[in-house]
């Protein structure tokens, strides 16, 4: 850490002997590399390093928020004077003051400690594997042509030290990689394809190992350039779908997690990304799904990419299931929320970086898998469609009316999956409870993707797991992307 610890306590005193009912001082430092390619050439590539200090107060029942990445003794005076300034010229507009819950806010320090730090992949070392993922997908295909490649390789180092006027100290190291692969496939008849593959975890370089990107790309054109060539509509009469992890963990992410977040039920979001179909009388009692769906919100997946141990505001990081036994169980808090909903924070803040207020975020969100293999599950379907990848996507601002297309597809018949029967642009459109009611089999099969969450104004971008296992959904009636 390169600031001392010294400086962020001045800052926290100084806010007390200012008048703040409650102070925050959040240093934080996000270092990042990144290296892009297209069709194999390198067109970009850099390192950037974000420092400073997020310093929030209540005054007068009214937050105040201020940063700067000038770190020294009078500039951090200043800033505390501007989120003091801040909050009492807000504490005039407030209709009822702010205020928080109370709780055993965490002392610790806490480091991801990869196997293989990231220093030890060099930029020589990241083009190389974009090259050779590059040539991979251009030697794989027959009957096609790529139109284009990409490759993106980033690494993230994230220090956090927080302390609060309640308590909290706490120190963090989290090293995490992404990787995203991109290919365009083309055929003068057929049309294009496009496909989305990627990374992510917490750790170090040691994970390209894990994760064998340059195998599952061929097999991702392989499979790719069959659904293009011979892909057929999905049956018209109601199935059941088998939706894969990929497919559900966006499901999941979009449909349980966005509107089980505290702010937005209460319509804090209403202007900017929407509100939620889910109502503070509807928690605990409103089933929305079948006995065979919990959703699971889970900050502390060792490794996982959105991981953290205490929130933003110090509050020790724990699972929430959102939806239990189709049941809206848990929304996500931070103390504000906890406090309104009398229920207490149960460690869902978040801030992107030193500039950014913690507001109410996902972390990693899945499906809760089963016990059945993948065989079981699909064994008594006659006939049904398996999407395991997608290309599309969107959600009305409630997150109640969806529509998903599939990318990968197959028909199921008999009870096998049939790779030489592959489905073209299927599309599961569908309501919330819909979805969530119709869930009859849920396999074993769990499995993370990473993706970036927006949320907030000014916009936060986050890094999550999404995922879950296969999942089989009955009565379906598919419609097709024209």
């Amino acid at each position: 850490m390169v600031l001392s610890e010294d400086l962020v306590q001045r800052a926290l005193d100084e806010a007390l002997s200012l008048g703040a009912s409650y102070a925050e001082v959040r240093y934080q430092r996000d270092e990042v590399s990144e290296v892009t390619l297209r069709n194999g050439n390198v067109i970009g590539f850099g390192k950037n390093i974000s420092e400073g200090v997020g310093i929030r107060v209540i005054v007068d029942g009214a937050l105040g928020f201020a940063s700067t990445n000038i770190l020294t003794i009078d500039e951090i005076r200043r800033t505390v004077e501007k989120a003091i300034n801040r909050a009492r010229a807000l504490a005039k507009l407030m209709k009822e003051p702010i205020s928080f819950s109370e709780e055993r806010v965490g002392r610790a320090s806490y480091n991801v400690i990869p196997k293989k730090d990231l220093s030890e992949l060099s930029i020589e070392d990241r083009i190389t594997l974009g090259v050779e993922i590059h040539k991979s997908i251009i030697n794989t295909v027959k009957e096609v042509k790529v139109a284009v490649t990409a490759f993106f390789i980033r690494d993230h180092i994230q220090e956090k030290f927080i302390i609060n006027s309640d308590g909290a100290y706490i120190k963090s190291y989290i090293p995490r990689l992404s990787l995203t692969l991109n290919f365009v496939l083309a055929h003068p008849q057929k049309g294009t394809l496009q496909r989305y593959v990627s990374y992510g975890a917490s750790g170090g370089s040691e994970l390209i190992k894990e994760w064998k990107p340059v195998e599952e790309v061929v097999s991702e054109v392989k499979n790719l350039e069959r659904v293009l060539l011979k892909g057929k509509e999905p049956p018209k009469d109601e199935i059941d779908v088998v939706v894969g992890p990929e497919v559900v963990g966006l499901i999941v992410h979009e449909s349980a997690g966005h509107p089980m977040e505290a702010d937005r039920i209460l319509g804090r979001e209403a202007a900017q990304a929407g509100e939620s179909f889910v109502k503070p009388e509807m928690i605990g009692k409103y089933r929305i799904g079948s006995e065979l769906v919990t959703i699971v919100e889970d900050p502390t997946i060792p490794g996982s990419y959105g991981y953290y141990l205490y929130d933003d505001e110090g509050v020790p990081a724990r699972p929430r299931h959102l939806y239990h036994k189709g049941i809206i169980n848990e929304p996500l808090h931070n103390r504000h929320t906890g406090k309104i909903f009398g229920v207490g924070s149960n460690g869902a803040a978040r801030a992107m970086d030193y500039e950014s207020e913690p507001i109410i975020r996902m972390s990693n969100t899945y499906f809760k898998p089963g016990n059945m293999e993948f065989d079981e599950l699909i064994e008594d379907i006659k006939l049904g469609v398996y999407i395991k990848s997608f290309m599309e996507w969107n959600i009305d601002d409630i997150r109640w009316n969806q529509r998903y297309v599939g990318l990968e597809a197959y028909i199921i018949r008999d009870g096998e999956v049939k790779e030489d029967e592959p489905v073209r642009n299927p599309v599961l459109e569908i309501t919330t409870q819909g979805f969530y009611s119709r869930v009859t089999g849920v396999d074993k099969n769990l499995r993370f993707y990473p993706a970036t969450c927006g949320k907030g104004e000014p916009a936060q971008g986050v890094p999550v797991w999404i995922g879950g296992p296969n999942v089989r959904v009955s009565r379906i009636r598919l419609g097709v992307r024209v």
